[in-house]
């Protein structure tokens, strides 16, 4: 697939306040700091669409982007942020929840994962939460640049063996860097398969 254009279209503080169309949504959404907005801009080519920053747990907002006026590329909250109170985290769970469980529009949702690090207890019990809603979703491995291709390969391996232990079919996976690109043709690919099959 080819990003022939990219527009921010709004930020939305509730699921009920997104757009009303009928264009598909592919939502993004990983742990504070797992590199969400790089993999964004790296996927549509466009270095500032998505706004990165080094502090964790920046998006607060359901943002929406028109790619090629065909579909959506939503950017969705960071769970899992520990310094945030009780009470944000209520309302952050509360949106996130809201988005994945009653967006009829939502298509599919990546589920970014640090490639350098062990299985983290709360992205399997998302991925759990995923599951027992049926929700569809795809895993996305972040920032493979920063470790070896054998170091991705093993810890790949663990992550999924991990899953099989409770899923009887895993999910679709991808490998990506924002520095090299890698991977960015094989997600965009898996969209457009998608797209075309609606």
């Amino acid at each position: 697939m080819t990003i022939n254009s990219a527009e921010f279209q709004c930020s939305s503080p509730r699921a009920d306040m997104c757009p009303q169309t009928d264009l598909p949504e592919y939502a993004f959404i990983g742990r504070s700091n797992v590199g969400k907005s790089s993999l964004i801009n790296m996927l549509t080519g466009r270095n500032k669409l998505a706004m990165t920053s080094s502090t964790p747990g920046k998006t607060m907002l359901v943002n929406h982007f028109l790619i090629n006026k065909e579909w959506y590329l939503v950017d969705l909250p960071g769970y899992g942020f520990a310094l945030r109170g009780k009470r944000e985290m209520d309302k952050l769970w509360n949106l996130i929840s809201h988005y994945v469980l009653d967006r009829k529009q939502l298509t599919c949702l990546f589920v970014l994962i640090d490639i350098r690090h062990e299985p983290q207890q709360k992205d399997l019990q998302f991925l759990q939460f995923l599951g027992e809603n049926g929700i569809p979703f795809a895993i996305i491995f972040t920032k493979a640049d920063k470790i070896s291709r054998q170091n991705i390969q093993r810890n790949v391996s663990s992550y999924l063996k991990e899953l099989e232990s409770s899923w009887e079919e895993l999910p679709p996976h991808f490998i990506t860097s924002a520095t090299s690109k890698l991977g960015r043709d094989e997600v965009l690919d898996y969209i457009d398969s998608i797209n075309k099959s609606l």
